[in-house]
């Protein structure tokens, strides 16, 4: 199985050992793809236009120590991935208090999708950064469009024959679409809260606690050690959770969607 996640906004202020070596990451066919990235960034951060640069990577005025921190990237301290995403669906997951079991599980099942790197694992080293999927760099451009050049084929690799659980938000899903046989087995999870209005069952998508939901579901997976070798039977692992899923009709060539349907937020 491998589960495919966001990124989060929120990082972890500073890494705490040794500098950046990509020659050290996952997916090492993305590395002249990290680096062309990379060097985009730190260019557009370390150069005299802040205003061009913050426009870039949208930025407040308030947010300028982002292009700074950005500037170094390549000296500074990193961390495992798992350590530096700290939003809301990482703080559900929270990687910390895994069992060791659940652990082993989760670095190798799975990838975390980046405007930088297109694809980490919970263990490679990075530093925080600051480059959302929407930026557009000099000499790179749209970087969505960018990592949907480079990633497909590193992607479809990753998904080996089991089946895949893409959690991730609507921009970096467009980075990497599943196709043929991949896609088939490929689930996707929209959270819905349900909740009476005038006695009246009514249901919504939710945005910040969806990501808090998506973490939880991933912990509870990777807890109960489970190894889903399908769809079917990742659709089924999700039920034995007691999570109320319900699947909208499928399309043939395309990945399967569930509706978790929550009534507590």
């Amino acid at each position: 199985m491998l589960i495919l996640l966001p990124p989060s906004e929120g990082k972890a202020e500073a890494g705490t050992g040794r500098r950046l070596d990509l020659s050290k990451l996952s997916l090492p066919e993305l590395n002249p793809a990290r680096e062309a990235v990379l060097a985009a960034l730190v260019d557009l951060c370390a150069g005299p236009d802040e205003a061009a640069a913050r426009h870039a990577l949208g930025l407040s005025e308030g947010q300028r120590g982002e292009l700074r921190r950005n500037a170094r990237l390549r000296a500074a301290a990193t961390a495992p991935a798992g350590r530096i995403y700290t939003g809301v669906l990482y703080e559900a997951l929270d990687l910390a208090t895994l069992p060791p079991a659940a652990e082993r599980l989760a670095r190798r099942s799975v990838l975390v999708s980046s405007g930088l790197w297109g694809a980490v694992r919970l263990t490679d080293r990075i530093p925080p950064y600051r480059c959302p999927i929407g930026a557009r760099l000099p000499g790179i451009g749209a970087l969505g469009a960018y990592w949907r050049r480079s990633l497909a084929s590193a992607m479809a690799t990753a998904a080996g024959t089991g089946p895949v659980l893409d959690l991730r938000s609507g921009a970096y899903a467009a980075t990497w679409a599943p196709r043929g046989t991949v896609a088939e087995r490929t689930v996707t999870v929209r959270v819905l809260h349900e909740r009476e209005v005038d006695g009246v069952p009514t249901r919504s998508v939710v945005s910040h606690f969806n990501k808090a939901t998506k973490g939880r579901l991933v912990r509870d997976l990777l807890t109960a050690g489970a190894r889903p070798r399908t769809a079917d039977a990742l659709v089924g692992a999700l039920r034995e959770l007691k999570y109320a899923v319900e699947e909208q009709p499928r399309v043939a060539g395309r990945p399967r969607q569930l509706d978790v349907v929550v009534t507590e937020l």
